[in-house]
């Protein structure tokens, strides 16, 4: 049996990133907010970035709201990104994402910047509601296309076409879910495919999210929004630490008494603060994903996996294979990429995003792994509506 203690792991690779955002906070006298004050990354000790090529990508980036995600993932930064343009349909935001994107070029609209033949990729990190618009929009202009998280919200019929966008293209898709490159998702990865967990029996995710006061919003689309439909930092401590998928699904919903999820106060006519789901795994195996905004108290995306040889909560393995062969710590991220904040995962997500696309393979979290993780938290969303009846899940594949 190996195991590993946090505390051990963590004294051995961790190395802390990624204040640049918070440092922006810190001085316009706003507060944080969640998961940007998570900087700290595991790195691998005496290793060297290498670059795969000598070649610079041009990026386009829209989107800088209330998260300010279009400049958080250091595409700034990277050796090989020019940040060709950018875009934010309000001036003051488009102007200061050009600034802290040190690039001249913008342009008002997602739809005027697509327009650019020059431009190779996109960004998005516009609201959640336009993610599959925006990224089918990019995709029809002949451009690989990055999603925040989530690459659908909830809608099924967006997913379809988002899938069927992808295929038509030939592009690359990525979606950036954070939790797939926090140091302990990564590890259990890691630990996964060199057979430490077997087949996995049960997997636990939970993505908690309180705030006294909702986060301001484009449309006020976060205001009341059904917790599933914002399900990929729970669900991924599944879909990206095996690849696999959510079969079935029974979910129950806790009505909350903030005024946010009271009748008529969402356009969701929704009044779930919490909610629960039970899915089977493609392996036969289960998973109890938990997404609420209505607890307060601890935070954040946290997992545990469970398989027949193993199990990992946090950074600390128990099992019956010797994973002392295993490096469970990242690689080093190019010079001058912050690891940035959720868990250090931001310039991660960039590195895989931009890499994937000089070596013409597929991204960890492509179209067929951002909607396996993001569409089963809507069929979880109906089955609470219906008292957790048990429905089947859709299942996506390129």
């Amino acid at each position: 049996m190996k195991r590993q203690s946090r505390r051990a792991f963590m004294q051995a690779t961790a190395a802390c990133a990624g204040f640049a955002g918070l440092n922006r906070l810190a001085a316009a006298g706003e507060e944080p907010i969640q998961g940007f004050d998570e900087t700290a990354t595991t790195t691998q000790e005496n290793a060297v970035w290498k670059p795969v090529s000598d070649r610079k990508i041009r990026v386009g980036i829209v989107g800088y709201g209330v998260c300010r995600f279009g400049a958080a993932f250091s595409f700034q930064d990277h050796p090989n990104v020019e940040v060709a343009a950018v875009s934010d349909l309000f001036p003051d935001r488009c102007s200061e994402l050009a600034k802290v994107c040190r690039c001249e070029k913008t342009y008002p609209s997602l739809e005027e910047l697509v327009k650019d033949d020059s431009i190779e990729a996109v960004f998005v990190a516009t609201d959640a509601p336009s993610h599959p618009r925006h990224c089918i929009t990019v995709l029809e202009h002949g451009k690989h296309v990055a999603s925040a998280v989530p690459a659908v919200f909830g809608s099924l019929e967006d997913a379809d076409r988002l899938l069927e966008a992808v295929k038509k293209s030939g592009l690359k898709y990525m979606m950036f879910e954070t939790s797939a490159f926090r140091n302990d998702c990564y590890a259990m990865r890691q630990v996964y495919h060199a057979g430490g967990f077997g087949q996995m029996i049960y997997t636990e995710g939970e993505y908690f999210h309180y705030t006294d006061t909702p986060i301001d919003s484009y449309k006020n689309w976060r205001l009341g929004a059904p917790p599933q439909w914002y399900p990929t930092h729970a669900n991924a401590y599944y879909t990206c630490v095996t690849g696999g998928t959510f079969t079935d699904v029974s979910c129950l919903g806790m009505p909350s008494t903030a005024d946010r999820f009271q009748p008529g106060s969402n356009a969701y006519n929704n009044r779930f603060g919490t909610e629960v789901a039970l899915y089977q795994t493609s392996e036969g195996g289960m998973a109890r994903m938990v997404e609420s905004r209505d607890i307060p108290g601890s935070h954040g995306e946290v997992g545990r996996v469970r398989g027949q040889k193993g199990s990992m909560f946090d950074m600390t393995y128990d099992g019956l294979v010797d994973i002392s062969s295993v490096t469970l710590a990242k690689p080093p991220l190019p010079p001058n990429v912050d690891a940035g904040g959720h868990g250090g995962s931001h310039g991660y997500l960039c590195e895989e995003f931009v890499t994937a696309i000089l070596q013409d393979r597929k991204p960890l979290v492509d179209i067929a792994a951002a909607l396996n993780t993001t569409v089963p938290g809507i069929v979880a969303h109906q089955s609470a509506l219906k008292d957790g009846e048990r429905m089947k899940v859709p299942q996506y594949s390129l």
